[in-house]
């Protein structure tokens, strides 16, 4: 974080500054890092006492103590010999610093901002976005998924004085939590990525999704840039509610930034990117998956428009080969056995993608695996999205269907009830039993895909098949 005294910090939040300790006074600067995690306190930094729904973060501050933090924010004073600033929402407190040093570091520099969502692939996106910026200038970006009301403002307090780039990435479950996220922030290029079922059952609808994806790119300034996907029938539309500049991408002719000569293999995916200009390059993305061709023509389109050389754009994602852990990481190897580790998260779409993605580079004469575990999240479309992932894993030729849970069994009846279907279905209930019935099953050449939600855990079953089959 940039360097604030007590004072000022106390300021921004709208919170009674509490000194204790010997050396405190409202002039002391602090510039350590923000958390909400106890665990990740080193001297100096800045600890946030959350209240969750299961814990209080507040049980936790003696421990933050005790490691050096400079600074407690509390939602009551604590007997600590730690200074404290007392607030009636430690939430809300977090994101109104964040709020305060966007806006000092953008005033003080020439800081861009850009803003990342949609349903699929916000962090592939962000960080390939990383990848070409931290390249021309200092960047800051969300590690892992910290992209909701509390990971969205921590990744904005790591900004320093230098820094060029932020791109944060936002989430949401609701209508309102990105228009917060865009208020904090104020990015300048806005990306709605994809409007898809994921988290549909929290919104409470898909109409409740595309209303609070939208909240990316009605607020923008004429001054700034909406980047649309113009292939998703419930993005495009969004051009019409925002007064920004609209810059497109997709595969079609109509998008301002495309791709032609799509080739997906073992390796990655191949492809010409187009951008505005009539510049044209070949591109050799060693992320799998055709579905990540549109997170590269995002993040094309957001780096062109920041000034970024198209040259240096594609030589960012080539250098890239790995999404992010769990997101069709390749492993494996032994036998010529590969391993698809996909399980960080799933929705509709992302499954989808993720078997199609499994037809396209198994190898002539070999046999596809498909472990998949449940979709959640999905509200009233639970049943029908589980039948028609079902359904997809016959019609694409999986050899083997192995699903994992209750919550996924629907999926397992849908598949066996296709009587023209060569492969064959085994539905378990825990992941120790996939393991035991995959190890025993594969054969020299298998592909195996690991899908699921998050929820479902299956991302560790995908580790101890990699680790298996290395």
């Amino acid at each position: 974080m940039i360097a604030l005294t007590l004072r000022e910090i106390a300021d921004a939040v709208g919170g009674a500054l509490v000194l204790r300790g010997a050396d405190a006074s409202p002039d002391t600067t602090v510039d350590g890092t923000v958390t909400t995690d106890s665990r990740e306190i080193a001297p100096g930094d800045v600890f946030f006492a959350k209240r969750g729904e299961f814990d209080d973060g507040h049980r936790f501050a003696p421990a933050a103590a005790q490691q050096g933090a400079a600074l407690l924010v509390v939602e009551h004073e604590l007997d600590l010999d730690v200074p404290q600033i007392v607030v009636d929402d430690s939430v809300i407190a977090l994101g109104a610093l964040a709020t305060s040093v966007v806006a000092r570091v953008r005033a003080a520099g020439d800081l861009k901002i850009v803003g990342v969502t949609g349903s699929n692939g916000k962090t592939t996106t962000k960080n390939l976005l990383r990848a070409v910026l931290e390249r021309v200038g200092p960047t800051v970006a969300a590690r892992a998924s910290y992209n909701n009301e509390v990971g969205g403002p921590i990744t904005m307090l790591a900004l320093e004085a230098d820094t060029k780039y932020l791109v944060a990435e936002m989430g949401a479950s609701g209508v309102g939590e990105i228009a917060r996220l865009v208020r904090m922030a104020r990015p300048d290029i806005g990306i709605v990525l994809k409007v898809g079922l994921a988290h549909a059952g929290e919104f409470g609808g898909i109409e409740q999704t595309v209303r609070a994806k939208s909240e990316m790119v009605t607020d923008l300034l004429p001054s700034d840039v909406a980047v649309l996907n113009v292939d998703d029938p419930r993005v495009a539309p969004m051009a019409a509610l925002t007064k920004a500049r609209v810059l497109t991408f997709g595969l079609g002719a109509n998008a301002d930034v495309r791709a032609t000569d799509v080739v997906v293999h073992a390796r990655g995916t191949e492809f010409t990117v187009h951008v505005p200009g009539g510049e044209s390059a070949s591109v050799r993305f060693g992320v799998l998956g055709e579905h990540h061709v549109m997170n590269a023509l995002a993040t094309v389109a957001a780096s062109v428009e920041l000034g970024v050389g198209l040259s240096d754009v594609v030589a960012a994602l080539e250098s890239v080969t790995l999404a992010e852990r769990w997101r069709m990481q390749v492993m494996g190897g032994r036998d010529g056995i590969t391993v698809i580790n996909d399980a960080y998260n799933a929705s509709p779409d992302s499954m989808s993608a993720a078997l199609k993605t499994l037809a396209q580079v198994k190898a002539p004469g070999t046999r596809t695996i498909a472990v998949l575990g449940e979709m959640s999240e999905l509200g009233e479309f639970s049943g029908e999205e589980h039948d028609r992932i079902g359904l997809l894993a016959v019609r694409l030729g999986v050899s083997q269907l192995v699903v994992v849970g209750q919550g996924a069994r629907r999926l397992h009846i849908t598949a066996i009830n296709e009587g023209s279907w060569d492969g064959e279905s085994a539905f378990v209930e825990t992941s120790d039993e996939a393991y035991e019935l995959v190890v025993a099953s594969a054969r020299p050449g298998d592909t195996v895909l690991v899908k699921s939600s998050n929820a479902a855990g299956l991302r560790h079953l995908g580790d101890r098949l990699g680790e298996w089959f290395s």
